[in-house]
């Protein structure tokens, strides 16, 4: 089995052009590359519900900021084409720069509400760089359905509201967190951990494991819950917290006191590497 590549947006359009004549449908998967575990998952669920599944590997630098990490953001093409083909693939898309942001680009696609909390108050600009991508290729590809990570649970809020509120043709499907053995979250940035770092980074999920614990014991009131998470992740040597939030899972506005289902979504500095990790919790009757 084989896989094909397009660099440029007519080659993608070439490819694209026999699969509709044919009435096959397409399952889409965008990345940045630096591809894992997690991202396979999302090419092997697009792969079982579509005739055909197309991926991008783009790292798109609009959603990046000053001083972050857009230069030095991990590549490895040759290794992403292997497991695209591994995860069942049938079409990479891999543009330049160029070919996305044309000299004289000037066309962005901003999003309220979702989009200005939490990864939007860290990070301004970021969801306006998802946002204007995620439009573009979804613009191009035309898929049936798009297939995204809970990993990121603001940003899959962010794009499902862009979604409804453009009329956008497709289906976005949200899959589950692939995690390591000890929990850390698969992350392309987990190659920046240092072995030390690395060691203190599964403290993310133990935070979202004591956080339902917590919950199952009865705690309801979400600022105690909060400080507790503080105290536990503060205690290991190269942590620094961003953020812990317990939110609405729709709104993602903060709640005060549990009184149904919750999303508690964690940004943490370990070393100099920004970690993110979200669990949606339940709360029994």
């Amino acid at each position: 089995m084989t896989i094909s590549t397009a660099t440029t947006i007519s080659e993608l359009k070439s490819k694209l052009t026999s699969w509709r004549s044919a009435h096959q449908t397409v399952g889409f998967v965008p990345t940045m590359g630096f591809l894992h575990e997690g991202h396979q998952s999302l090419i092997r669920k697009a792969a079982s519900e579509n005739d055909r599944v197309v991926v991008s590997i783009f790292v798109n630098p609009t959603q990046f900021a000053a001083g972050e990490d857009l230069a030095t953001y991990p590549r490895d093409l040759a290794q992403d084409q292997l497991k695209c083909l591994e995860a069942g693939a049938d079409l990479i898309f891999t543009p330049h720069v160029s070919e996305m942001y044309p000299s004289g680009f000037n066309t962005y696609v901003t999003t309220s509400g979702v989009s200005e909390l939490l990864e939007g108050k860290s990070r301004p600009t970021h969801f306006r760089g998802v946002t204007t991508i995620v439009t573009k290729l979804f613009n191009l590809v035309q898929p049936n359905k798009a297939y995204f990570g809970q990993k990121d649970a603001q940003q899959v809020a962010v794009l499902q509201q862009m979604v409804r509120d453009l009329n956008q043709d497709l289906d976005l499907i949200v899959c589950p967190i692939i995690r390591e053995a000890d929990g850390l979250a698969k992350s392309s940035r987990n190659t920046y951990l240092s072995t030390d770092a690395r060691q203190q980074a599964v403290v993310l999920f133990q935070a979202l494991t004591l956080a339902e614990t917590l919950i199952s014991n009865g705690e309801l009131k979400t600022s105690n819950i909060i400080a507790a998470l503080n105290t536990h992740i503060q205690a290991q040597s190269l942590t620094q917290i961003d953020y812990i939030k317990i939110v609405d899972p729709t709104t993602l506005q903060d709640i005060d006191n549990i009184t149904t289902d919750i999303l508690l979504l964690l940004a943490v500095y370990v070393d100099q590497t920004r970690l993110i990790d979200n669990k949606l919790i339940h709360l029994e009757a």
